[in-house]
């Protein structure tokens, strides 16, 4: 018998037992437990325990009463997601926000993807509707680069088993330097894919452009066993909504901005987490990434003024200097 085709057999029996199943009755049922010895066909049991316990299956023992032999059963209150109670649109939603992600192409974890896809079009009685889906489509630079999508697989691997990895990085700064993370999640910003975690090196929570990466691996010990827990207040939400001069690269620095009276009524879609005064003709945005900041006011032209501090006006005018003479250049 096919393994996964044993694990599933054995979730439907466990699921369907109105009480706890002995193993001397799974072994009856299934072939593969009954050969060779019972030391043998307990431990490829144990393995298909773990291989289970992995995939969020609650597979547990439940000790003899006097009602009930001891055995197993899975926990059908732990196992069966609670009715979320969405609406029809809500629905909708959901499942075109899904199919987007899966017509990338490069989406980790995009069996388990197409699965609840599967599972929400059979429970609302939808079809699936791949021109639309395919109006959908993120900017996922990963769609056309092999090695990005490697990385990612490795990455979705190492974020849902909790085991670090390590890899070269070439930051902004261009320096490369090897580092050692323990990866909370992975998320795609703005067409960029993220990942964050505890970064061994920086001694801190630090987020890293996967395509940055080089020579990513995961740690081969104890394959089975988790190398950390995410910590419960860690947010992936918050740090995909995370915008370029808010990534931690130096000391928070503020920035006074003006603006122009047409990009006032849209200076907190521009400036997200910025204060904004004057009704929008002024910002405040504090920094930690200069440059990702300079870049952002440089992209609106001349509808954006730096006023400080001088450090931040001057870097605005050494780019644009680098960016005039490169121009030059140009045929």
């Amino acid at each position: 018998m096919d393994r996964t085709e044993r694990l599933l057999d054995l979730v439907a029996l466990l699921l369907d037992a109105s009480e706890p199943v002995p193993f001397a009755r799974i072994r009856e049922l299934f072939p593969d437990y009954g050969e060779g010895t019972v030391e043998a066909s307990e431990r490829k049991f144990e393995r298909d325990k773990a291989e289970l316990a992995e995939l969020g299956i609650p597979l547990r023992y439940v000790a003899a009463d006097d009602e009930h032999p001891a055995g197993y059963l899975i926990d059908r209150d732990a196992y069966y997601l609670p009715e979320l109670g969405l609406r029809a649109e809500e629905w909708a939603v959901l499942y075109a926000a899904g199919s987007a992600a899966l017509a990338s192409k490069a989406f980790p974890g995009a069996r388990d993807l197409g699965h609840a896809l599967r599972k929400i079009a059979f429970a609302r009685g939808q079809e699936p509707v791949p021109q639309f889906t395919d109006q959908l489509l993120l900017d996922d630079t990963s769609r056309e680069d092999p090695k990005l999508r490697e990385r990612l697989e490795l990455l979705w691997d190492a974020v849902k088993l909790r085991k670090r990895v390590t890899f070269d990085y070439r930051g902004f700064s261009q320096e490369k330097t090897q580092r050692e993370l323990e990866p909370y999640g992975i998320a795609l910003r703005r067409g960029v894919w993220i990942a964050v975690g505890h970064d061994h090196l920086r001694k801190a929570l630090r987020t890293f452009h996967v395509s940055r990466m080089s020579e990513l691996a995961v740690n081969p010990k104890k394959p089975k066993s988790p190398d950390f827990e995410v910590p419960a207040s860690f947010d992936l939400a918050a740090h995909a909504q995370e915008q370029a001069w808010e990534h931690a690269v130096h000391e928070p620095v503020e920035v006074e901005l003006a603006l122009d009276p047409s990009l006032a009524p849209i200076a907190v879609r521009l400036f997200p987490h910025g204060r904004i005064q004057e009704g929008g003709a002024r910002v405040r945005v504090k920094a930690r990434f200069v440059d990702g900041l300079v870049q952002q006011v440089l992209a609106l032209g001349t509808r954006v003024e730096i006023l400080g501090p001088p450090q931040v006006r001057a870097r605005a005018k050494e780019l644009l200097t680098a960016l005039a003479a490169s121009l030059e250049g140009a045929p």
